[in-house]
Formats: C-alpha cells, structure tokens, sequence
C-alpha cells in the first residue's frame, strides 16, 4: 500500500481543477514541502464524464482564457412574445469552454507538476473516524490488480450513490448540436442566452441556447427545466423545429452532438463524507440549482479548498454559493414545480428590467441583500411570497436526484 498527501477521486471538471489550484498556488507556513497528489481517473467507459461544454461569466484575464473556444460581451434573449433584449455584459465575458480542451491542457501541467495520475475504478473510501491516520481508497487498477492508496486528505467528486433530501427536484434536461450552415446564419458577436419562442411545457420551462463560432457554426441546443426527460426522438424533433421553424435556417449539417441531464434541487449538500474525506463539484454543492451552472462554482470551491491545504488546515470545501442564494433558488424552484409561476415570462422580465452585468452578478449569488431585493420587486410578488411562506413546512423527501411521484 503507497501513501500520498492527497488523493483526488475523478478528474473531471473539479477533479481537474483542485489538481491545477494544488500545483499553481504555491505552498505557505506551516508546510515546508510542496504536497503530494494523486489523481484517480475512471478508465473510458460509463464511469467516466462523457466531453462536454461548460460555459460562465468572469472578468477577461481568466486562468483558462487560452483554452476557450468562444467567448462574448453580448447576450440575447427572446421572449415567448418574440421581442429580443440585448445588452452587454461588460465588465464580464461570457465564455465557453470544452471539456476536451481543458482536460488535455490542464493534464499535461499538472503531469509536468508532479502530480501522478493513476486509472482505477474505485470501490470504497474507508476513513478513520478520528481523522488521525487520513483514508484508505480501495479500488481496482486498469490492468485488474487491486489498488490500495493511503492519504492524508481525500476529495471524491463521483456523484453521490443517493443523494441527499430535497423539496423540490426538477430536472434541467438538454441536448445540443454543432451545427454548420451553407450560409452566414449567425453573429458570432452575440450568444443567445435563453429564446423562449421554443413550446413551453404546462410546468417548468424550455428554451432554445445558441451559441455562435462564426457566421456559420454554432453550438444549438433545446434545453427544458421539467420533472421528466425526453426521449432522443423527442429532443431532435425539438432541436430541429428550433432551427428549421424558429431561426429559419435553411440547409445545416451536425457535426457532433452533446446532451445532459442536471438535477436542479433544493437538497443541503453534505461535503464531509468523513474525518478526512470530502466532496467537490457537484457532489459537493457547486451547482448553482436555480440555474445549472456549475463550472465558476466549482473553481470558487477548489481554488479556496488548495489555499486551505498550502495553509496546513482542515480543508473543508466551502459552499459555492451563499446560503441567500440557496435560499432564493428553493423558492424559485418550487415556485416553477407547482405552477404558481410561469418560467418563459419570469426570466424574460428579469433580462428586460435588471441591467445585465447585475443580473450576471445576482445569477452567480454575487449581489449585495439590496440588489436582491431590487431584483425580487421584479419578480411575480404575491406567488414568490406565498410560496416562501409555505416552503418550511414542505417535508424534505429522498429521490435519489429524481423529481417525486
């Protein structure tokens, strides 16, 4: 059995990133050493995340800004009466950035780094309950042979086996195509945000998401926040009624595809699965529920969890988002579930009446307690508060990351 400081289950987005954080600050008193990391990757298959776009706002000047695909300061959004509101996100950019991409470059750092990089699946953490003697992770290698890995600290960031209680589970369901046109058929200056000219389900919402490369590719998709998913016909019929119908556009191929399920729910994220294990990512609560946003989260999350490890402290993840903005997204999440209020006109009219760099701000739980409740007045008053009131007194439920019957 080999021994190492820290040991990283799954190198995925925040697997990845608690690597590069580790490897990029530099260590403070009281360790004199740098740590040592090992970082446990799924082999190819069902366990491993399949190559995905993750998109958030930040300030230009990024870590990741060499690795970006796209990236904008002019957002639209069309509501379900089709009037389109524009504005630009200054002093944020809205970036893109594949998954692809980013695992091939920040690999190869964190390789160049130091940190050793193992293929197992991994069956079981055992911890020691007094957190003296760190975690065990037992797992199987590659080639078949066991593995057994000591370590100081472990992060697992695999989604949980069950997941924790929720009120209310709804589902942001997705599926987009790389497209290319004959034709100039998109502003490669301007990404739609949300286009709710799409149907609109009785509960929930849908809309359409394009995201320009040039004049004639884009990434399209047709996403819903609903309790069931739909079916691979139901997504394409979908995807090409929204650019057949919708956009008009007239002759397109599809280069490659990508689709997503994310669990949108008002569950309180348990990181400490131990003395000395922890979860990141979204096991760990950096998804932001009201919107599915989870790649600045997951950045806010590890960059502070490696600042605690080069401190020499407890390195207990923080919540990605603020216990107000959780507070909020409950609210709203179940404000949509029960039909009180109407998804499509609810972020319409908070696009055409909040200026779009606060928005962006209140979106990632940056905003100060006025700017929320300037942005609330804005909002469908009496259903939002009624349903405030009653939510402590709605049970918590496991649904394993599912909507309830």
């Amino acid at each position: 059995m080999s021994g190492t400081d820290v040991v990283i289950v799954g190198a995925g987005a925040a697997g990845l990133s608690l690597a590069h954080w580790l490897t990029e600050q530099a260590p403070r008193a009281p360790l004199s050493t740098p740590l040592s990391v090992t970082l446990i990757d799924a082999p190819p298959g069902p366990l491993r995340p399949p190559d995905r776009t993750w998109c958030f706002w930040e300030g230009p000047g990024g870590p990741y800004d060499a690795l970006l695909t796209a990236a904008w300061d002019r957002l639209r959004v069309h509501g379900p009466d089709g009037a389109a509101t524009t504005g630009r996100t200054t002093p944020l950019r809205y970036k893109m950035l594949r998954s692809t991409e980013f695992s091939t470059a920040v690999g190869t750092r964190i390789t160049a780094a130091g940190v050793r990089r193992l293929t197992a699946v991994v069956h079981g953490i055992v911890d020691d309950p007094v957190g003296r003697e760190g975690a065990e992770v037992h797992g199987t290698r590659a080639d078949g042979s066991p593995l057994r890995l000591r370590a100081r600290w472990v992060f697992d960031s695999r989604p949980p086996r069950v997941a924790p209680p929720a009120r209310t589970v709804l589902l942001q369901h997705f599926r987009g195509w790389f497209v290319r046109t004959r034709r100039p058929s998109f502003r490669p200056d301007t990404a739609d945000l949300m286009d709710f000219r799409t149907p609109q389900p009785a509960r929930g919402l849908s809309f359409g998401y394009v995201l320009p490369t040039g004049p004639c590719t884009a990434l399209v998709e047709y996403t819903e926040f609903s309790r069931t998913v739909l079916t691979g016909e139901g997504y394409d019929r979908a995807l090409r009624h929204y650019l057949d119908r919708i956009l008009g556009i007239d002759g397109y191929e599809v280069t490659a595809a990508e689709q997503g399920v994310i669990p949108m729910a008002d569950t309180r994220s348990t990181v400490r699965a131990g003395a000395s294990v922890f979860r990141i990512g979204a096991a760990g609560g950096a998804t932001r529920p009201s919107t599915g946003y989870t790649f600045a989260g997951v950045q806010r999350q590890t960059r502070a969890v490696a600042a605690l490890l080069h401190a020499g402290r407890v390195p207990v993840p923080p919540p990605a988002h603020g216990p107000r903005a959780r507070a909020m997204d409950a609210v709203l999440l179940r404000a949509l579930d029960t039909g009180r209020v109407a998804g499509a006109p609810f972020f319409t009219r908070l696009f055409r009446t909040v200026p779009l760099p606060t928005l962006l701000r209140f979106l990632d739980g940056d905003t100060r307690p006025s700017e929320d409740f300037a942005i609330g007045l804005r909002t469908p008053v009496r259903p939002m508060l009624h349903t405030a009131l009653e939510l402590p007194f709605v049970p918590r439920r496991a649904t394993n990351g599912r909507p309830p019957r």
